[in-house]
């Protein structure tokens, strides 16, 4: 399986750092052992996924896995760390396979990724100590677990952008084993090894330690000229289609008869690359665990089957032992007497001789009897059925042991007949569930990000009388909401509560109705902390624009979001916090979320919220299956819009 390259480490690396410097840290996810996705909140693009795999890849993915029901320890150590921390650096250890992204809190934080052998994710504190790895690994020199120091693996071989035509010829000239080789184990890896060799001109197989001076010089042209694209910067991301596959940032000769497909980004060539593996990697995990669930069942049906077996061979053979004393009753019975007559007389142990010398005589009732145990039992031979009696029973009765036996496993069978119709009924169950669970939810679909409008990087909804209403995200977009976009005949809502939204309604010039106010409150009142506290209603107040200031009183602060109102405040009592969400035709197709009047207004799509107890990417999920049944928006575009907290679907509106 193809890993990432020292040289894809490079060039991917140098894109996330400009991707995701001074991004948030949302949340860390663990779908498979060995791979984890962090999700961050990049400003002015939104959601952002980043997936790591152990020994593989690291890149910026666009197929986000399903998440586990049940989330491993080690995203929510991550989680813990590093939830709402600020991204300050990606960049590659060396020119090593080692990816470190520094991300700052209450302290500074190291995740450090390692894609050479069978790779780690470590999170390391500020001091360098190592917090929590993926995987506890130890070698002779190098410990990895918690509270240890990280130390680097040993570099090996030349950094090929930074590097002094002394030191390649060293390596050359101490070199041991052939060209190809000597390249391969010294920092290029096997394919760039190839390519050097190609563009040089060289034969591969030559001793390392025998080029001249200007075979040195020709190796050093080829690196140079190899690796320039590096040095500029200047990335030509593809992946090679046919035959065996790769993912490359730059073009190498030794793929030159090749068909190729060019991307923008090192980043989305390798999405598309790693995914396609990353999907069926995930597909046979996923039939694993299930086959794993259904062997359970199928391991109790085949116990019963094979119990079902037992009986009705117990049956089929009891009976036939029955039959045959019966149908053998004289030769038995003389059998018996005989038996009972010699044992007033004799011990068993001399029954026993007695019987072997007239066995060895040819007496027919002697050749029956095959064995006489401790206790007197005896085994009878007839029509080659071993038959065990007691012979101090009639034929009646030792036949009658055996017919009860048959009884009693015919009335056992039918509690088994029952069980295996059971255990049939729940493979056949728990097999729909495997397939419904592999078709619909395990498999990553590209998550396409549609082109957001201006408003839509806001809390919005559009009034009953059509007027747009804005509110702010956070303090940043509570700031962009008044000084940006509010107009002189605007109207200003907000709320005492801390954790308020700035709501402006935007009136175009136009006269404001009393409708349009309330339905604005409700979503001030519904976008607030209020909704996380589980109020059912809020105060909020409606002013001016030009009641509205960033402008403190002497000794006083404004904080940023913050804003400072004087004079007469409008207040609308007991707001109530209810929402709904619903797809509708605005400027395009679009998913809104604002009070119920409003969206009834222009679709009836939608389903009404509540403060709850759900929540709210699972939320998110059962407003999405009710509304949007032909899968037109992403589950983003549905946690996008609702209140922040946990909610409910309100029944029956």
């Amino acid at each position: 399986m193809k890993t990432m390259s020292n040289v894809d480490v490079f060039a991917v690396t140098r894109e996330l750092n400009d991707i995701l410097s001074g991004a948030r840290v949302d949340k860390a996810y663990q779908p498979l052992r060995d791979t984890v996705i962090i999700r961050f909140h990049v400003p002015g693009e939104g959601r952002m996924d980043v997936v790591m795999q152990a020994g593989v890849r690291i890149h910026r993915t666009d197929y986000p896995p399903e998440n586990p029901k049940i989330p491993p320890s080690f995203p929510m150590l991550l989680r813990k760390h590093l939830r709402g921390g600020i991204v300050r650096e990606v960049r590659q250890h060396s020119f090593d396979r080692i990816v470190e992204i520094e991300i700052e809190k209450e302290q500074k934080y190291t995740l450090v990724v390692e894609l050479f052998s069978k790779g780690n994710i470590i999170l390391l504190n500020q001091e360098g100590e190592i917090i929590l790895p993926l995987k506890r690994k130890t070698w002779s020199d190098r410990r990895i677990a918690s509270r240890e120091r990280y130390e680097y693996p040993p570099s090996r071989g030349i950094h090929p952008l930074r590097y002094e035509i002394g030191e390649l010829e060293e390596m050359l000239k101490n070199s041991d084993t052939d060209l190809i080789r000597t390249l391969a184990r010294n920092g290029f890896g096997g394919l760039y090894a190839e390519e050097i060799i190609l563009r040089s001109g060289l034969d591969k197989k030559r001793a390392a330690s025998t080029l001249s001076r200007d075979e040195i010089e020709k190796i050093e042209s080829a690196i140079n000229e190899l690796f320039k694209p590096l040095r500029d910067l200047k990335f030509n991301p593809h992946i090679i289609k046919n035959g065996e596959g790769d993912v490359l940032p730059i073009e190498l000769m030794v793929y030159r008869d090749r068909e190729r497909e060019y991307f923008e980004t090192f980043n989305e060539a390798a999405d598309e690359f790693f995914s396609s593996i990353f999907r069926e990697e995930l597909r046979k995990v996923h039939e694993a665990e299930w086959e794993k669930e259904v062997e359970k069942f199928r391991k109790r049906l085949r116990i019963q089957r094979e119990t079902l077996q037992k009986f009705q061979d117990t049956i089929d053979t009891s009976t036939r032992k029955g039959d045959l004393l019966y149908a053998h009753y004289a030769a038995v019975e003389d059998v018996l007497r005989t038996i009972r007559d010699a044992r007033e007389k004799y011990s068993w142990k001399e029954i026993r001789k007695i019987i072997a010398d007239a066995r060895s005589k040819g007496m027919v009732e002697a050749q029956m009897i095959q064995e006489i145990d401790g206790m007197g039992n005896m085994t009878l031979l007839i029509d080659g059925e071993r038959i065990r009696i007691d012979p101090t029973l009639g034929v009646p009765e030792n036949a009658e042991v055996y017919y009860e036996k048959a009884k009693k496993a015919k009335r056992k069978i039918k509690g088994v007949l029952q069980a295996i119709e059971k255990t049939e009924r729940e493979i056949e169950k728990v097999e729909k569930r495997r397939d419904d669970a592999l078709r619909n939810i395990m498999v990553p679909q590209k998550r396409v990000k549609r082109k957001l409008r201006w408003f839509e990087k806001f809390r919005w909804f559009i009034s009953s009388d059509d007027f747009l209403v804005i509110g702010g995200r956070d303090a940043g977009t509570n700031e962009m909401v008044v000084k940006r976009h509010m107009e002189p005949r605007d109207i200003y809502l907000h709320s005492d509560i801390h954790g308020a939204p700035s709501v402006v309604i935007k009136s175009e010039g136009r006269e404001v109705p009393e409708t349009t106010i309330q339905e604005a409150a409700v979503f001030a009142a519904s976008f607030s902390s209020a909704w996380t506290r589980g109020f059912t209603s809020l105060d909020v107040y409606w002013v001016h624009p030009e009641q509205v200031s960033k402008t403190p009183r002497s000794g006083e602060f404004v904080a940023r979001g913050a804003f400072i109102i004087r004079g007469t405040r409008n207040y609308i009592r007991g707001v109530p916090l209810k929402v709904a969400v619903g797809v509708v035709d605005h400027d395009g197709e679009r998913v809104m979320c604002g009070p119920p009047s409003a969206v009834k207004k222009r679709t009836d799509n939608f389903v009404v919220v509540k403060p709850g107890y759900t929540k709210k990417e699972a939320l998110a999920k059962a407003i999405k299956s009710k509304i949007d049944p032909e899968n037109l928006f992403q589950l983003e575009d549905f946690v996008r819009v609702l209140p922040p907290g946990k909610g409910d679907i309100v029944t029956g509106d």
